[in-house]
């Protein structure tokens, strides 16, 4: 499609194949979706992981045949993510980019693009998606040279700030729902998604077909130079769900614990949020749930183990369901909201809805997380420069404005928590 102009910036969506090992013969469909500045410098990219029930279609299949033999476009580009979490504020104030990517999901092929949670292979597609627009720009035509130049929209990985810190190629991995646990994924970066690929029977060194399996298809990954691979500088994970899929099939479900392990290593900004009435992620509704205040079987424990400085943070918000996260409603969305009761408090509660302060609160957060890896401020190089930024000090500031919102007390008295 032609880019569509909003103001300074443009929106596009891009249809490509995705191979996610060149030696192996797995495929899926990929669309990306892409808000940008139209002057072509933005300072860097969002990359988001929907949640797992947006855009559910039962006549998938029979859509794409016609698509194919009327030439119309894909029924995937139906699915648009952007309408739901349309955080395009945040990226506007800061000149940065926004991106979603789709796919058709290995995982449950009766179901395409719905994706209970568990495989690694989303996360997979988010990282390639990301450095494919970091290499390529908002194109679909990467072997045509006049186009990869129009459309490239991050400023030059060459130029650099006072800070140091490389321009082109920095990337925000986040996600709502399984598109959380998805982001923990994605945000290990390209060495460990393909040595834990190899160990979990997911290779992963990924190549792009132009809209069609044809001979001609971009370099594997393993073959790109660093500067053209998304460099994850921040994870943002929204009520993440893990694992739902593996208790149906395993095998292909087996969820994301060893990128949270990894994670627990890396030395960039790692930021949980929940609701404390959201069942969907909090009880056994996600394999494991993503916190709890006791025991070390959720996900939030297993990026923060004991012994190591893990950089994991969490915040939970008061009546916070699983979908207050999204602008427009979604019913099968909301389906996971249906028993907020579950949990301790919530009996009576009035569950943030989509639409409302929450969401308001969720553009505020992206906005400030985005602006405190802005490449005029000061490197976060430590879990001290971390613990003690800009975009902590707002969430653990009881008077600081959440667009309406609250903050819940963890035990230790605190609005944001950490291991450490």
């Amino acid at each position: 499609m032609y880019p569509i102009q909003i103001g300074n910036y443009d929106f596009k969506r891009i249809y490509l194949w995705l191979q996610y090992s060149d030696r192996l013969p797995f495929f899926t469909e990929v669309v990306i979706e892409v808000f940008y500045p139209n002057n072509m410098q933005a300072d860097g990219l969002v990359m988001f992981n929907h949640g797992f029930l947006i855009g559910f279609d039962p006549f998938f299949y029979p859509k794409q045949l016609l698509s194919k033999i009327t030439n119309q476009d894909t029924p995937l580009f139906e699915v648009n993510p952007s309408w739901y979490y349309n955080y395009s504020q945040a990226a506007i104030d800061n000149n940065w980019a926004l991106a979603f990517v789709t796919t058709v999901h290995q995982q449950i092929d009766g179901m395409p693009w719905t994706d209970f949670g568990g495989s690694a292979r989303p996360g997979q597609a988010a990282y390639a998606a990301a450095s494919y627009l970091i290499r390529y720009g908002a194109t679909h035509k990467y072997n045509d040279e006049k186009a990869v130049k129009a459309f490239q929209f991050l400023k030059p990985a060459a130029a650099t700030s006072k800070a140091g810190l490389s321009k082109g190629n920095r990337v925000l991995f986040a996600g709502h729902s399984v598109g959380g646990a998805h982001a923990q994924a994605a945000a290990t970066g390209f060495a460990n998604l393909r040595d834990i690929g190899r160990k979990n029977f997911t290779s992963y060194d990924p190549v792009f077909y132009n809209r069609e399996v044809t001979p001609d298809h971009t370099p594997p990954l393993s073959k790109w130079t660093p500067e053209e691979m998304a460099d994850p500088v921040g994870v943002l994970q929204l009520s993440p769900v893990d694992g739902a899929g593996g208790k149906i099939v395993p095998v292909f479900a087996p969820g994301m614990k060893p990128y949270r392990q990894k994670l627990a290593e890396m030395k960039i900004p790692n930021l949980m949020v929940v609701g404390n009435c959201d069942s969907a992620c909090l009880t056994t509704a996600s394999n494991p749930p993503a916190w709890s205040a006791t025991g070390s079987n959720n996900q939030y424990a297993q990026m923060t183990p004991a012994g190591k400085e893990s950089w994991g943070a969490v915040c939970m918000v008061e009546d916070g369901g699983h979908c207050g996260y999204l602008l427009h409603r979604n019913d099968l969305c909301s389906m996971a909201d249906a028993q907020p009761n579950k949990l301790a408090g919530c009996k009576d509660a009035t569950v943030w809805q989509a639409g409302e302060a929450e969401f308001h609160f969720t553009n505020e957060l992206m906005r400030r997380y985005i602006d405190q890896l802005a490449s005029d401020k000061p490197k976060i190089d430590s879990f001290d420069d971390w613990k003690g930024c800009e975009l902590v000090s707002w969430l653990s500031d009881e008077t600081s404005d959440k667009q309406g919102i609250n903050l819940a007390k963890f035990a230790d008295g605190r609005y944001v928590h950490f291991a450490h």
